[in-house]
Formats: structure tokens, sequence, C-alpha cells
């Protein structure tokens, strides 16, 4: 049965409303054996749940108190308690931090005796998704604290770190006050004829432009920015026995997949994570050949290294330099050529000349490995980390791209001459879109989606 009436509606938004605002509680470290785990409370009822549970009362913001968490009369752990008052927090509201010993089942104990006492269980992102609504940070950061959270890499984590600093959000709000400033302008010549003249066209083509500009310079990070966050893949293909998962153990420096002089002993796609600057996954592939002279199993091997090939970013192609290519090697090289790739002669210790042009290497001795390294980074990334200003998602991009059709519409019209009347409604447009980078527009449903994506204690 379903209600329409409007006291019923009614009483869903003040439902929605108290708990969007109740007091929330969740893990804030990963679960496992560690010295110290947290358990987070925020909301109004913080400090009430947690004098029902700690042995010591009338805690003070900002001072750190240590003492035993209770469970009636039971101690359950000895742990520090970090307490701070609204608007003085992470996500703006009264907040308990609890410290105690990082084993598995007493940061569940303390996180049950939180919801015992009174506080709800968090949703993905909750305490983030607050520290945006209560203005702690703009949507932007907020994106920038999932990056940083999830980061592959040492050099992603230090850009995301950039638009936690609000990198982003300044030049996005510099953008804002051109465009406003601009509009303000048209506005007052429209409205206050008789006081305020209209801007002229010059002015207004050269403050498109410039916005413009300031627009493709973000959007020129784009794809780097989608490279530190994604990664790459990287295959590694060949014949069986050219040192495929010796090639693989080299670049990782560590001994990940089995190596025999047995063909066909790599039977699966095996994938580890390497940090290059960017996260790169390193896929050891099944040795390709005749799937006649195969069994049933090394057969879905071999499909599958076709199919790491044509997912990919980059194949690494490695044929015996001591046998040369053969008619065998030719064929594999026929299923990459037309894939980015990297042609590389294993085995270089067993051969006396070499081939100019050639890309030599020997996992025996580790000769060529580093270079090998730089190889893969140089073909992937061209681009360098310094120049990669502003770290965007898609997201942001589409809200630029939009932006930047707007301002392109305005800028077509200025030349022309069009009324400034009709110019002004583009560039309301144009406001919209950057508003939604930093959430001064926003949807419920790009809201949630945005923190979804986080994991429960952030």
């Amino acid at each position: 049965m379903f209600f329409t009436s409007p006291f019923f509606f009614m009483y869903n938004c003040f439902m929605n409303i108290l708990q969007e605002f109740d007091t929330i509680t969740a893990i804030a470290t990963p679960l496992g054996t560690g010295g110290v785990g947290v358990i987070r409370i925020s909301g109004d009822n913080c400090f009430e749940i947690i004098d029902k549970m700690f042995s010591k009362h009338n805690l003070e913001a900002g001072k750190i108190a240590h003492g035993w968490i209770l469970d009636g009369e039971k101690r359950v752990d000895e742990v520090l308690i970090l307490p701070f008052r609204k608007p003085h927090s992470y996500t703006g509201e009264d907040v308990i931090e609890i410290h105690c010993h990082g084993g598995v089942n007493v940061v569940k104990n303390i996180l049950d005796l939180t919801i015992k006492n009174g506080a709800r269980m968090a949703e993905r992102g909750e305490f983030t998704k607050r520290a945006f609504l209560n203005k702690k940070m703009d949507l932007s950061q907020a994106e920038a604290v999932a990056d940083l959270i999830h980061a592959k890499t040492r050099n992603f984590a230090m850009q995301s770190a950039k638009n936690l600093s609000g990198v982003l959000r300044d030049k996005v709000c510099e953008i804002k006050g051109q465009i406003f400033e601009t509009l303000s302008r048209i506005v007052a010549g429209i409205d206050f004829p008789e006081d305020v003249a209209e801007p002229e066209y010059s002015y207004l083509i050269e403050s498109f432009e410039k916005s413009l500009s300031e627009i493709d310079n973000i959007l020129e990070c784009a794809r780097s920015s989608n490279i530190l966050r994604q990664g790459i893949k990287v295959a590694i293909v060949g014949r069986p026995n050219v040192g495929k998962s010796s090639l693989f153990n080299s670049l990782l420096n560590a001994n990940r997949a089995i190596v025999t002089d047995i063909a066909g002993t790599t039977r699966d796609v095996i994938k580890e994570t390497l940090d290059l600057d960017v996260a790169v996954t390193l896929i050891d592939t099944a040795g390709i050949r005749d799937c006649e002279d195969v069994g049933k199993v090394e057969e879905i091997g071999i499909e599958f290294s076709k199919q790491s090939v044509d997912e990919a970013d980059l194949v690494i192609f490695l044929y015996d330099a001591s046998a040369g290519l053969t008619d065998d090697d030719k064929e594999i090289y026929e299923l990459v050529k037309n894939k980015l790739h990297l042609e590389v002669a294993n085995k270089c210790d067993l051969i006396e000349k070499r081939e100019d042009g050639k890309f030599y290497i020997s996992t025996k001795t580790g000769e060529g490995i580093n270079e090998l390294r730089e190889q893969i980074k140089q073909k992937v990334c061209d681009f360098s980390l310094e120049d990669t200003e502003y770290i965007t998602n898609e997201r942001q991009v589409d809200c630029l791209k939009k932006c930047r059709e707007s301002l392109i519409r305005a800028l077509e019209a200025a030349k022309i001459g069009e009324l400034q009347d009709l110019i002004s409604i583009d560039l309301k447009s144009a406001l919209l879109f950057l508003d939604e980078i930093t959430g001064e527009v926003i949807t419920d449903d790009i809201l949630n989606n945005i923190f979804d994506h986080f994991c429960i204690g952030k």
C-alpha cells in the first residue's frame, strides 16, 4: 500500500533528517592484528555515549584521557580517548575517538558497546559526507580523501594531497570569480542602462578566452590523472620457456611465479602490482603455442594469455635471444604488433653478438632489468609528474567540459555581437557546472554515489 498524503511525505522528510544527523560510529582502522585500533563516534550524543562506557567522566575537549572501556562492571580494554567539540573536528560535529589495542575482537567489542549505548553504525563515507555538509571541506577535497586512501602509489598519494589542501578548489574558485565578475558587469549594464554601460565585446572576448585557457590547463592533466589513479596493465607474452615468469619475478624483485625448464609451467594468468611512479599491474601469461600439443588446462591458459594482450595498456613481447626470432615467435608477434609494445630479447648472457636497436636483458644476471623498468615508464607515462598540477576524476572532468562548452557558446556569441542578455544565460550555466565541482550545487544521487565509494570508517 502506498501513502501519498502530505503528512506522510513530511514524516519521511523528518525521518531522513534525523537519520542524516544522528550519532554515528564505525571502526576507523583496518581490522586485523596491530598495535592500535581506532573507533570513531560523531554526533550530538557522542559525549553522552562515551560517558556510559568509559571509566572517567566529564571529558574535556582537546585533552587526551586515559582509562578503561567498561561493559557494566567488566573491563573491556585500556584505551586513550580523544574528545573534540564542534566545530573543531573532522566532521564539524562533536567527535570521540577511542584508541584501543588493535586486535579484531577487542575493536569489535568496543564498537558493539558504542551501538549498545546509542550510536548508529555509519554508512560508507558518512564521516566525510558530514564534513562536507558541515562545510569543513568542499566536494573536491572530499573526493581527494578517497583518492588519498585508495592511492596505489606514493606519487599518486602525494598528488592527491594537493587536492586535499585545496589546489583544485582554489583554481576552480578563481575561474568562477573571473566568470562572475564578467556576468556582474553584463547584468549591471542590462538592469541599470542609464547608470552603467554594457561592457565592451572586446572585454568579453578577452575574459572568456582567459577562462577557457585556465580550464584547458586543468583538462590537460586529465589523462595523466587517470593513469595515476587507475594505473596501467603490462602483459608479458611469448612462447614457452623464453623466461616470462623469470622476468615477472625480476621486475617484482620477488619469487612470485614458479620457474622451471618444463614448457607450460604457467597455466594461468598471474598478476602483481609494481610501483613505477604509477601503479603497474604486471601480468605473467601462459606461453603461447600450438593448442594441438597441449592439454585442456594449458589451452585455457593460452586463451587467457591472448585475452590479456587485448586488455593490456602495454605488452612486453619476450623472445629467446640465443634462439633468435623463431617462426612461433613471429606468429605471436602478429598478435601484439598493433598494440603499444616493447620487443625484448632475454638470455643475452648466452650470446656473443648483439644487433643494433634491439633491447637485451638477462633475467639470470639481472642485466637490463632496471633499464626495462624505465622503458615501461617512458612508453606509457609520456608526462612529467612535476607537470601534473591538478588531479581530476571523471566527474570533475565532465563538469569542466560542460563549463567549457557554455563558455565557447558565450565566446562565439560575443564575437558576433549577440545580445548580452543572451550571453549571460551561458555564463550562468558555466557557473553552475563549476559549482558542481566544489559542491555548491549537487544532487543527492551524485552525492550518494561519491560517498558510496568510501570505506565505512571514513
